[in-house]
Order: C-alpha cells, then sequence, then structure tokens
C-alpha cells in the first residue's frame, strides 16, 4: 500500500472558481478531479473547482466542506492500494442550500471559464438526438420557474454572462454518450431557442461544447470499500472514493481560450473524440449492460463474479470481437484484440466490487448507443449479432424477474415485459428502439430467439451462443 501524497504539490490558496463541475459524485471525483490534481502538480496554476449537485447531495456537499473540500482516491488491484489525497476543489454549491440562483450567477463570474458534467444520459432531456421539449423539467423552466435541470441552470448562467458583457465559456460533458460535445450543443442551443433567439445565437457564437471519452470503473462505495480506504490510510474519510487503476480521457480540443491542464495531468487531445468514444461505447460499456442483465439472471453480483464463470466471459469476448468489434473504425495505435483483453482483465478487479445492480440503472437511456447502434450495423453488414440479441432477451426476462432497478422509464418497461409477446412490447415502445431498426425483419425475431433460448436457463442461453458463433 502507498501512502498519500503529502504535502499539496500545488498551492491550493491560489486555486480560483474556474471550473463549475455539475453532477459533482463519485466519477467527477475518481476521474477529472484526479487529472485536474495530475496537470496542477505538474504545472501550477490557478484552476479551482466548485462541486456542485442539482437534486440530491446537499449532505455530500456539506462532507467535503467539513474536510476543507479534500478527500482521498484509492486505486486498488489485486493486493495493491494506491492512496492519493485530492485538493483541487476551492467550493461548493447546491441551490436547495444557497439558493436557486446561487448557480447562474456562479456560471455569470468573469473567471468562470469551464462546465464539467457528469449529470447521466438522464440528465441531458434529450430525444432523438435534440432537446426534449416534452420533457416536464425543461416544460417548467421555460415557463418561467426557478431552472431545476442541468440545461435550464446552463442556460441560465450563460444569459447573465452575456447580460454582463463578458464572453462565452466551454461546456466539457463527461458521459457516456456518443458525440456528447454535439448533443449538449444541441440540449443547450435548443433550450435557449425556445427562449429567447437572440441568446441562442450568441451561445452558438461563443460557447464552445467539445466532445471527450471518459474511461475509469468507478463502483459505488460500499462498507468494504471504505474498509480498504481505512487500512491504508489509518483513518475513516467518508469522502473519498475507490476505483480501478486505469484512467483514459480523450478530449476534443476545442475550448474558449487556454483549457485547464487535463493534458498534463495524462489526458489526450485530439482533433476527433469519435473513433475512441464509439470503441469505448461498445466495447467496455456494451460488454457491461450485457453482464449487468445476463450475469444477475445467473445469479451473479459483480463483474468479477462474471468473470469467474467462464461460459459468460466468452460469451463477452465474443460480444466484444466477434460483433461490436467490426462495427468500429479504431485509430491506428488501437489493437482491438489487445484492448478487448485488457478490459477482460480490468473486469476481473475483485477489489472493486462492481454491482450488477448499479449498472443496470437506467438501461433504457444506454441501449441506443451501446446495444442498437452496433446491431444497425451489423445487420446492414449481414453479420450475425447472437450475443446482442442475447443482451436484449436478458432485459427483458430481467424486468420480469429481476427487483426493480431504477430507470426513468420503468413503469412502462415493466408492465411491457408483462405481455403475452414481451420481446415486441418492450422493444415498440415508443422512441426506444429506433424505427429503421425495429422495422428490420430480423430484429425481432432475432431478440425472440434469444428470450426462447433462456427460458431453458441462462447457462443453456449461453451454451447455445457460443455454439452459434463459433460454429
Amino acid at each position: 500500500m502507498t501512502a498519500p501524497d503529502l504535502p499539496f504539490p500545488y498551492d491550493r490558496a491560489a486555486l480560483k472558481p474556474r471550473i463549475l463541475h455539475l453532477g459533482f459524485g463519485a466519477f467527477g471525483r475518481a476521474h477529472p478531479m484526479v487529472y485536474l490534481h495530475h496537470g496542477l502538480s505538474a504545472q501550477g496554476g490557478d484552476w479551482g473547482v466548485v462541486a456542485a449537485r442539482l437534486n440530491s447531495g446537499v449532505a455530500e456537499l456539506e462532507a467535503l466542506d467539513a474536510a476543507e473540500r479534500r478527500y482521498h482516491v484509492a486505486e486498488a488491484d489485486g493486493e495493491t492500494t494506491t492512496l492519493r489525497e485530492i485538493g483541487v476543489l476551492c467550493g461548493t454549491c447546491h441551490p436547495a442550500r444557497d439558493g436557486v440562483e446561487a448557480l447562474p450567477q456562479l456560471i455569470a463570474t468573469p473567471q468562470m471559464a469551464v462546465i464539467l458534467l457528469t449529470i447521466t444520459e438522464k440528465g441531458y432531456c434529450t430525444k432523438g438526438g435534440a432537446l426534449d421539449l416534452d420533457h416536464p423539467g425543461i416544460r417548467a423552466d421555460l415557463a418561467g420557474g426557478p431552472p431545476s435541470t442541468a440545461i435550464g441552470v446552463i442556460v441560465a448562467g450563460l444569459a447573465q454572462r452575456r447580460a454582463a458583457g463578458l464572453g462565452g465559456l466551454t461546456i466539457l460533458s463527461c458521459d457516456n454518450q456518443p458525440h456528447n460535445g454535439a448533443l449538449t450543443r444541441a440540449a443547450v442551443l435548443g433550450f435557449a431557442e425556445a427562449l429567447d433567439a437572440d441568446l441562442a445565437q450568441w451561445i452558438a457564437a461563443e460557447v464552445r461544447f467539445p466532445s471527450s471519452m471518459v474511461d475509469r470503473i468507478v463502483p459505488a462505495m460500499t462498507e468494504e470499500s471504505h474498509a480498504v480506504i481505512r487500512e491504508a490510510l489509518g483513518r475513516d474519510d467518508p469522502n473519498a472514493i475507490l476505483c480501478e487503476p486505469f484512467r483514459q480521457w480523450v478530449i476534443e480540443e476545442d475550448f474558449v481560450g487556454t483549457p485547464p491542464p487535463f493534458a498534463a495531468g495524462g489526458a489526450l487531445l485530439v482533433p476527433d473524440v469519435r473513433p475512441f468514444e464509439e470503441m469505448k461505447l461498445r466495447l467496455l460499456n456494451g460488454a457491461h449492460t450485457t453482464l449487468a442483465w445476463l450475469g444477475q439472471l445467473k445469479g451473479h453480483e459483480t463483474v468479477a463474479d462474471c468473470m469467474g464463470d467462464s461460459a459468460l466471459r466468452a460469451v463477452i469476448r465474443q460480444l466484444m470481437l466477434s460483433e461490436q468489434a467490426p462495427t468500429l473504425t479504431l485509430p491506428e495505435e488501437i489493437g482491438v484484440e489487445a484492448y478487448a483483453e485488457e478490459l477482460l482483465k480490468r473486469f476481473e478487479n475483485t477489489r472493486l466490487k462492481h454491482r450488477l445492480a448499479q449498472i443496470a440503472c437506467d438501461s433504457s437511456q444506454k441501449m441506443p448507443q451501446r446495444l442498437f447502434a452496433p446491431i444497425a450495423a451489423n445487420l446492414v453488414a449481414g453479420r450475425d449479432w447472437p450475443v446482442s440479441a442475447l443482451a436484449l432477451a436478458a432485459w427483458i426476462k430481467g424486468l420480469q424477474d429481476l427487483p426493480p432497478i431504477d430507470d426513468p422509464r420503468q413503469a412502462d418497461l415493466r408492465a411491457a415485459a408483462q405481455d403475452s409477446d414481451p420481446v415486441t412490447a418492450v422493444l415498440s415502445l415508443p422512441a426506444l428502439v429506433p424505427a429503421d431498426l425495429l422495422a428490420h425483419p430480423d430484429f425481432l425475431t432475432e431478440v425472440r430467439a434469444a428470450y426462447a433460448a433462456l427460458h431453458s436457463g441462462p447457462t443453456e442461453a449461453n451454451a447455445s451462443i457460443l455454439q452459434k458463433v463459433q460454429a
């Protein structure tokens, strides 16, 4: 085990509120803040962060304040734990505690330069790549109430910046969505256009929305996780996070002014993020979603448990290499087989206790980029996709047999799963599966066949899938 870094290798007193992190949670602590920590350590600077939440999380922010906004990140693998104290936070903000105008006013301060987003897929309030104007939160924000959505808060802050004669800033999404920068831009501009066409024109000209690909496995904290940190640190740190050693951040080089020192902290700035984000979304996240549902049906609790199931591990490897990888155009320096093997090795990390039920949350928001898009590509190319079909079948079976899991469409999904033809009922729900994919004559047929195989038991379904792939 490694002791924490002491003292801080940068001057915390010099930090100013230049970055606002909306949706600050476990992943934010363990990923972008770690890059900033290393960047400041390498070259110094005044890039401080205000950690903000919109809904729950007041107690978590107050706990950070009580600890002088210092916390530890423990990177655990095998028997090794590396502990690092992070000190990049210079403030916290929550509208329930600080007032509904606090966040927009903070966005409108002259020194504010970057808004980081880790608000999950549903936090963007989009549908079909555009702002969902029928979303209840968006409707309420546009009606003139205090902004309650991340998009409403951002636009309110940008309006105040414009009114104050300030320039634009950079809004950087760190969520697992394809083209997340373009999606964020569409949501923000869609809201602004519905509110004020002149404001929308100003945002389009002055604000930048780079895409990024983020990768680090950061499970929800458990008592066992806290015990690992307690042993390494010699005391409790209720704000600490346990994660894997691996981390990756690829950012589109499109900032207003000089970017924070993310690159000095190890991030890769590139002209085009798309090859990296599609690789990660399909190979890692697609595998995670498949494991989340099929693994639970087999009685497993964590990703590492699934890797101890040789048949399931083989199915996931087939998913990555035979179904997901052929849909990608990868950077020349990336060897897809080596990347897949590295992912499987990361999945074996027993220290993380990455719960399948946590990964399964919000699956209706994750399926389009993780499974529907590669399935559509395979259908066009005439390639088989049996593991992907099994993943969708396991999702539908899980909606019937497993305890409810958080999902914005939970009621509709579980009701449809009780239909006499649950595959058609679930996959035909409005705005779930892309229309072209749903209309393909082989789509529902393949998923129904996989669903039928699951009735013989998940283990038998694994075997039949492997036989089909290897035939």
